[in-house]
């Protein structure tokens, strides 16, 4: 599995890739950067988007953006929009997750801190497999 992860803390970007790379056969990419996450998902380089909701600093055609945001502009783009996305956050309560799915347009949510790694790997394979299944 080719995982895009969207993470602005480096340290916890690099430190998450290793440990789902040391679970399997998957191949992390790391950015925080949107032009190259529509990069990334454009080429058709991932299979799965991790986007962090919180991306301080974040601009995207002059405006900042969270991955809120961007989730719901690669949602919105034909080339981009099977890829599943998952939210990752750590500010957004069970209740609020539904809403920030609705705006965002990703696919599902997982809070941050990340506790159970099979569990997050086992969910973006089954986003994976429903999306194929659909096209």
């Amino acid at each position: 599995m080719n995982i895009l992860l969207v993470e602005d803390d480096s340290m916890l970007a690099e430190t998450t890739a290793t440990l789902i790379e040391c679970l399997g056969d998957h191949r992390v990419y790391i950015t925080d950067e949107p032009q190259e996450i529509f990069q990334y998902c454009q080429a058709r380089t991932v299979d799965v988007v991790m986007m962090d909701v919180n991306l301080p600093g974040a601009q995207w055609e002059g405006k900042s953006v969270s991955g809120a945001d961007l989730s719901r502009l690669l949602k919105n783009q034909p080339q981009t929009a099977d890829i599943p996305i998952i939210l990752v956050t750590a500010y957004a309560l069970v209740n609020e997750q539904q809403s920030l799915l609705e705006i965002s347009k990703a696919d599902s949510c997982y809070a941050k801190p990340i506790l159970d790694f099979d569990a997050l790997l086992k969910k973006a394979h089954l986003l994976i497999k429903k999306t194929k299944l659909l096209s």
